[in-house]
C-alpha cells in the first residue's frame, strides 16, 4: 500500500476558490476519493519546482495545471487495469496521477529523456510512490521481465506507430489505451497488420472544454 505524501504548506499560488478546490471538484466529477488531492497536489508542486529549471511541461498556470495535467490523466481512471505501462511519460502524464489514485495499481512510467527521468525518480521517492517504476529508455529498447496488461500514452506518436513499438511490451490478452485530442478517422483506419481497435471512448476532462478521445486496441486473435 503506497503512503500518501503530505504537501509542504501552500504547495502553489491560490487562485480564486483554490487550487486545492478546482481539484475537489474535479475529483468529485470524475468519481475519485478526494483523500488523493493532498498527494496529487504535492506532485503539481514539485512539477512546477522543477519546471523551472527543466522546462518539462509548456503548461505553467497552476490552475492550468490542474485541469490539463492532473484532471486530464484522471479521465482514464475508469478504464485503467494493472500492471499499466505509461509510454513517453515525460513528467509523469498520466502515470503518477493514476498511481496517486490507485495506490494497488502497479505503473511503469518510461521516459528516454534524461531530464525528465530525474524529476520522475525524485518525484517518486518524495512523494513516496512504491506503486511506481521508473525507467530510463528508448520504448523499442526496454525490455520487463514480464508484458504489461495495459499501455497508455498520451500523444506520444501515430496510433500505428504506438502499436507497433510497444508491441514486443503488451501481454497477449492486453489492451492499448491511447489518450487522444481531436480524433483523425485515418489514423483509425491506418493500423499494423493483426492490432484492431476494441472501442473508442469520448472523455469529458472537467473544466476542459476540448476534445478528448480513448482509443482502445488490442490484437486480433485468431
Amino acid at each position: 500500500m503506497t503512503e500518501r505524501a503530505t504537501p509542504p504548506p501552500n504547495p502553489l499560488p491560490q487562485g480564486e476558490g483554490g487550487l486545492e478546490g478546482q481539484l475537489l471538484g474535479g475529483l468529485a466529477q470524475l468519481r475519485i476519493d478526494a483523500a488523493y488531492a493532498p498527494a496529487l497536489l504535492a506532485y503539481l508542486a514539485e512539477l512546477q519546482k522543477w519546471n523551472a529549471a527543466y522546462n518539462l511541461t509548456s503548461v505553467r498556470e497552476p490552475e492550468a495545471m490542474v485541469t490539463r495535467h492532473l484532471l486530464d490523466s484522471l479521465v482514464l481512471h475508469p478504464h485503467i487495469r494493472g500492471p499499466l505501462l505509461d509510454v513517453g511519460s515525460g513528467a509523469g502524464l498520466p502515470g503518477i496521477p493514476l498511481a496517486i489514485a490507485d495506490p494497488a495499481l502497479a505503473v511503469t512510467v518510461l521516459d528516454s529523456n534524461g531530464k525528465k527521468a530525474r524529476f520522475l525518480r525524485h518525484a517518486v521517492r518524495t512523494l513516496r510512490l512504491d506503486n511506481v517504476a521508473v525507467v530510463e529508455s528508448r520504448v523499442e529498447d526496454f525490455r520487463p521481465a514480464q508484458p504489461f496488461a495495459a499501455i497508455t500514452s498520451r500523444a506520444f506518436t501515430s496510433l500505428r506507430d504506438f502499436f507497433s513499438l510497444t508491441d514486443h511490451l503488451l501481454a497477449r490478452d492486453g489492451q492499448w489505451l491511447a489518450m487522444k485530442g481531436k480524433l483523425d478517422p485515418q489514423e483509425t483506419q491506418d493500423l499494423p497488420a493483426g492490432v484492431g481497435i476494441v472501442d473508442i471512448k469520448p472523455l469529458k476532462v472537467p473544466g476542459l472544454a476540448e476534445a478528448r478521445h480513448l482509443v482502445i486496441a488490442a490484437r486480433l486473435l485468431s
